[in-house]
């Protein structure tokens, strides 16, 4: 595999921006203002997949409206948005290794569970929108991670096959969306231990950041 024909596919929240704890702020104030009385550490637990799965698996399929889901989940981001604006940046290291990527010619896709509102708010605010070829987020798939589609879709738009792919990912659920697109993925320990992904076999490396060395190998030709 050469640069020329691998990709990278990022996650975005607490792979491209920490912010994982502020979103976890947002979800439990949320959810508690609705009646759920849950500890950070059980909403932790949910936070995966679109913000509506979430409500569902917490409420259940009758509580809410789908519009009703989609308000509650606006206001969360905008609880969510305002908190974290002051500490918006990119993690470590990342702003030199999409320049590099882009150097080598290794074209670089999105895919993510975020909404359009958060995934504009995060590129626009911190102008790399021009690094990516491909931006596939909730509003594109019908299955959230695991399930591969999201990854598969960025794979699509970019002209490269899944199996040279290399996705960015921070959340369990997200490698395993990686491993069941035929995808490796890196790993970064912004919101999980790597304890928490000992089930999956498709991790190249964990990483704090995108200052380690370790993430040169990924340009090297193989």
């Amino acid at each position: 595999m050469t640069p020329s024909d691998k990709a990278f596919i990022f996650d975005m929240n607490g792979t491209m921006i920490n912010d994982m704890e502020y979103h976890l702020d947002g979800w439990h104030r949320m959810l508690n203002k609705l009646g759920a009385n849950l500890t950070r550490e059980v909403v932790r637990s949910h936070m995966y997949g679109k913000n509506e799965e979430l409500l569902v698996r917490i409420f259940g399929n009758e509580r809410f409206t789908l519009p009703e889901m989609l308000a509650i989940a606006h206001e969360k981001e905008v609880i969510y948005q305002e908190a974290f604006r002051p500490y918006l940046a990119l993690i470590d290291g990342l702003p030199a290794f999409l320049e590099q990527a882009q150097q080598a010619g290794i074209p670089m896709a999105i895919g993510s569970a975020a909404n359009n509102f958060n995934i504009d708010y995060v590129l626009d605010n911190l102008a790399v929108r021009p690094y990516f070829k491909a931006i596939v987020s909730a509003e594109d798939v019908v299955s959230s991670k695991p399930d591969p589609e999201v990854f598969l879709k960025c794979a699509a738009a970019l002209g490269v096959a899944p199996a040279d792919c290399i996705v960015f990912e921070d959340a369990p659920k997200g490698v395993e969306a990686a491993a069941n697109a035929g995808m490796e993925a890196v790993v970064l320990t912004t919101m999980h231990t790597r304890e928490e992904f000992a089930a999956y076999n498709n991790i190249k490396a964990f990483v704090a950041d995108y200052t380690n060395p370790v993430l040169q190998q990924l340009f090297n030709r193989s």
